[in-house]
């Protein structure tokens, strides 16, 4: 009867205490992030094929690996949570997301060393998205070897 009293008392005051969600707004923010996103990478790959003369496939790869180094460092500077608790899914759901759990995990376990700190942690999160991704992947080039071939 004590831990039934305390349950609910408990419950009031999370409800009390419970933070209203703002799906519509949350998702304008994310989308509104996300093209930005999508813009500055559109913006790295024709700058890089202005500037240095270079295909866009080579200029892609590029701009893939300034984006999750960018990510990355601000993961390590501390301010990529402040900047996502603004924008949401906006940075989390591209590669800059990616990017930012796999560095998080590296640097909430770098204390207990490189193999079975970081090393084993460093997946955690990203992993599900490496293994369902390739799944995803294999699964897409079957069917579209099956109904037009490899082209």
């Amino acid at each position: 009867m004590v831990n039934k009293m305390k349950n609910n008392t408990y419950e009031k005051i999370v409800n009390n205490n419970q933070a209203e969600e703002t799906r519509v707004s949350n998702a304008i923010i994310a989308f509104v992030i996300g093209g930005l996103v999508g813009l500055i990478g559109e913006a790295i790959i024709e700058g890089l094929c202005y500037y240095f003369k270079i295909s866009r496939t080579e200029a892609s790869t590029y701009m893939i690996v300034i984006l999750i180094f960018v990510a990355s460092l601000s993961t390590a500077l501390g301010f990529f949570d402040k900047l996502v608790t603004k924008f949401k899914c906006g940075l989390l759901i591209p590669i800059t997301g990616f990017a930012h759990s796999m560095t998080s995990a590296i640097l909430d376990y770098k204390k207990e060393g490189p193999i079975s700190g970081f090393g084993s942690n460093m997946f955690r999160l990203a992993g599900s998205v490496i293994l369902y991704g390739v799944i995803s992947a294999w699964v897409f080039g079957l069917i579209r070897y099956l109904i037009g071939g490899a082209i």
